[in-house]
């Protein structure tokens, strides 16, 4: 009897760690600067206003405020932060 492993099974890929994308904060949550509303890749949310974009295209938020996403178009989503009213 040969003692062959089967074709087509992998040894690698469990060492890297999970990258834990995805949206961080919802909509009408109460933001400070600098909180991380998205992690993502490319920017499938794009930035609306008060809401900058890292080199990765997380979003982040510029002001404090509270979370809204919204249609920028019929395709395209937004996320913003207004600002509290006082």
């Amino acid at each position: 009897m040969a003692h062959k492993k089967g074709g087509g099974s992998s040894r690698n890929g469990r060492e890297s760690n999970a990258q834990r994308r995805g949206v961080k904060v919802y909509a009408g949550t109460p933001v400070i600067a600098g909180n991380i509303l998205v992690r993502q890749v490319g920017s499938s949310i794009h930035a609306g206003k008060n809401v900058g974009t890292g080199r990765d295209y997380t979003l982040f938020a510029l002001v404090d405020g509270v979370v809204k996403y919204e249609w920028q178009s019929n395709t395209r989503k937004q996320v913003s932060v207004y600002p509290a009213q006082a």
